[in-house]
């Protein structure tokens, strides 16, 4: 699955949660996947990386396991969810290394590296300044369209 995807699904999951956080239960991750619309398996190893990076908190076993936000939702920004998701840069230089020998081929990826690393540093600004509860409340507008 795409970095992207894994992102959009981590957003979802904690935009699901902050809405229910009044409640202040654990909630199952078949719960959480009904509404994310994919299986509760796939949605646990995001889950998972979402606590090891201090967003929610689990508790296991029997009745009353599950998930839960371990902020506010005011307190987590939509910065704080990508770098809990997502290990590797936004862009990537090629796989294999280009003909040194060609002008174009020894210049192409430090051209490229300063423009992807410029990208990344926007877009990353501009995630620092949203929250899950922004994210919440934009969510309930267009969802009653």
């Amino acid at each position: 699955m795409a970095i992207v995807s894994r992102y959009t699904i981590a957003l979802h999951i904690l935009t699901w949660l902050a809405f229910w956080a009044e409640k202040d239960e654990f909630f199952p991750s078949d719960r959480i996947a009904n509404s994310v619309g994919t299986s509760p398996v796939f949605l646990r190893r995001i889950l998972g990386q979402l606590a090891k990076a201090g967003l929610v908190l689990v508790q296991h076993g029997g009745t009353g396991a599950g998930w839960k936000l371990a902020r506010r939702p005011e307190e987590i920004s939509l910065l704080d969810v990508y770098e809990a998701v997502v290990q590797t840069p936004l862009f990537e230089l090629h796989h294999s290394q280009p003909n040194p020998s060609c002008i174009i081929g020894n210049g192409i990826q430090p051209a490229l590296q300063e423009i992807y690393e410029d990208s990344e540093e926007a877009l990353k600004r501009r995630l620092a300044q949203e929250t899950i509860k922004d994210l919440v409340g934009s969510s309930l507008e267009h969802g009653k369209r």
